[in-house]
């Protein structure tokens, strides 16, 4: 059983909610990391509560929701290790799992429906990374990213 960890701002909160239903429903293990209510908050509080779930090893994935998905999926990208990708389409959610070994899934609860939303839910959660040499060895390059290693020289275009 897949654990899970989701968060959202207020401009979220509606769509957490929802979400964290199905996935009740559905029978995951789901941490509700706030916020909990429609009262104005900040974004990254809730992309840290999650990153920290994930790289606690309390949960296996992350879902995060604000307005756009952008701010909670910006926030959780500054955290080394973690892997966000904000989706707007089933495709996405799926493939950026599957190529790019994301673990956080950002959702836009202001633009998408409950009805795509918990599609795209459905294949973030049901893809797995496919571990190809080319796909981790572009997963190291990124990690590099995050590290000391990445200077000004290392980030120069190729070619």
């Amino acid at each position: 059983m897949m654990r899970l960890a989701i968060g959202s701002d207020h401009a979220g909160y509606e769509m957490k909610q929802q979400v964290i239903e199905r996935l009740r429903e559905a029978d995951y293990d789901v941490t509700d990391c706030g916020t909990h209510s429609t009262e104005s908050v900040d974004y990254p509080d809730y992309a840290a509560a999650v990153g920290a779930a994930i790289l606690g090893g309390h949960v296996d994935r992350g879902i995060l929701v604000c307005g756009t998905g952008v701010g909670v999926a910006l926030a959780a990208n500054k955290i080394a290790g973690i892997r966000a990708a904000q989706a707007s389409d089933i495709f996405t959610a799926h493939q950026a799992v599957e190529h790019n070994d994301v673990n956080v899934l950002a959702l836009a609860g202001k633009i998408v429906g409950e009805v795509l939303a918990w599609e795209m839910v459905k294949a973030f959660l049901n893809a797995e990374f496919a571990g190809e040499e080319r796909l981790v060895r572009r997963l190291h390059k990124v990690a590099l990213l995050e590290s000391d290693y990445a200077t000004e020289a290392r980030l120069s275009p190729p070619g």
